[in-house]
């Protein structure tokens, strides 16, 4: 073989392996610097309080900090979509949920991410209810005289949601009780819930960690939990099942992905972390005082369960007819 001929053939080789080598050091090192965690939604909402809890903790263990992010709009949408465009290398995060993975392609007819190609899933770290509540100056003390006060005074009730998922609970409770209420739509819990307070909102289904402290406070009534057992922190509250819609379960869920392509070692070193972090006795702690659930799930055991959670809501949005926009 001719010497020029070897050279050609292995200076791409030398390269190569040089750039492999450096790879495999940046993985081994990983991580070497500040982390972000992007929170598609307003400060003060469930997934913020989520990911805040989570991101403390997540610091120590991976020995570099986590910083949150907040990137809110559209239903998770802006922030999800500028998640999934991040360099994959494992320094930015997601805090996904229900809306971003689940319920948004139900309802939106082009999103600038895929809930299933745009991540690669980490895991799931918490699940809790939603809390149907209602201004006090509305008479309605349970679900049936709220029902029979939507029907008496057809168009005259509005109700809030934070985002897409919830908008799909209420429809689906809205279906089941055969009432209809004016939708008004916010980014996020925080500006919801300060309607929902200075009565320009009569109705409100938020996540439980977003709204109890305002029902603890007086300053809003809590009729029903949407999940199939009461919750914890606030055993009281009956289901909504309870109160005679049976089959009506829905959990607020959040989970971690990040862009699609981050290497398997940096995913599985981010995984190792949240399962340690997930397992501290003072984060569930903390989650309980909300009933809501720490959990970690493996990567695997997280894409199936977005998957599952895609499929069902599409049912849902084409059973109540609401048509993506």
């Amino acid at each position: 073989m001719k010497p020029w001929i070897t050279t050609r053939l292995l200076k791409p080789l030398l390269v190569l392996c040089s750039l492999l080598s450096s790879l495999a050091w940046a993985q081994a090192d990983y991580p070497s610097k500040p982390l972000k965690l992007i929170v598609p939604f307003p400060p003060g909402g469930v997934t913020d309080i989520v990911a805040r809890t989570v991101s403390v903790k997540l610091s120590a263990e991976l020995g570099q900090p986590v910083v949150v992010e907040n990137r809110a709009g559209a239903s998770g949408a802006i922030g999800a979509e500028w998640g999934a465009r991040a360099a994959p290398d494992g320094y930015t995060l997601i805090m996904g949920n229900i809306s971003t993975l689940g319920i948004n392609p139900a309802t939106f007819a082009k999103l600038g991410y895929d809930p299933v190609t745009s991540f690669d899933p980490v895991s799931m770290v918490a699940v809790q209810p939603l809390l149907i509540t209602v201004h006090p100056g509305v008479p309605a003390k349970n679900l049936a005289e709220l029902v029979q006060l939507a029907k008496s005074q057809p168009g005259k009730l509005n109700y809030g949601t934070a985002g897409s998922s919830i908008h799909l609970a209420v429809e689906q409770f809205n279906s089941l009780a055969g009432i209809k209420m004016n939708h008004i739509a916010y980014k996020g819990s925080a500006p919801a819930i300060t309607d929902l307070v200075g009565g320009q909102i009569q109705v409100l289904f938020d996540p439980f960690s977003s709204i109890y402290p305002l029902v603890a406070g007086g300053k809003a009534r809590a009729l029903a939990v949407t999940t199939d057992k009461r919750a914890s922190a606030a055993p009281q509250v009956p289901t909504v099942a309870e109160q005679g819609f049976a089959g009506f379960d829905v959990s607020s869920w959040q989970g971690i992905v990040v862009p699609a392509g981050t290497p398997k070692p940096v995913i599985a070193r981010l995984h190792r972390g949240l399962v340690t972090v997930m397992a501290s006795a003072e984060v569930k702690d903390k989650f309980a005082q909300y009933s809501a659930l720490a959990v970690a799930t493996t990567p695997e055991q997280f894409s199936a369960y977005i998957k599952e959670e895609l499929a069902r809501w599409q049912k849902v949005a084409q059973q109540a007819g609401v048509k993506p926009e």
